[in-house]
């Protein structure tokens, strides 16, 4: 995976997992881990969609 496909999945989970993670606040816990690994697998299947439909 080249650095702009790291970055870009970096945003999209970071937009998918803004408002749990508001919700969640700042203290460490499982269900804010959690919460982070959902929005990078979201973001990663929403890349692959983006990758079959328009193919390099």
């Amino acid at each position: 995976m080249d650095e702009q496909r790291k970055y870009a999945l970096l945003f999209a989970a970071t937009i998918l997992a803004a408002r749990k993670l508001h919700e969640i606040g700042d203290k460490p816990c499982p269900a804010r881990e959690a919460c982070i690994a959902d929005a990078i697998r979201n973001a990663e299947q929403i890349l692959k969609k983006i990758d079959e439909r328009w193919p390099r």
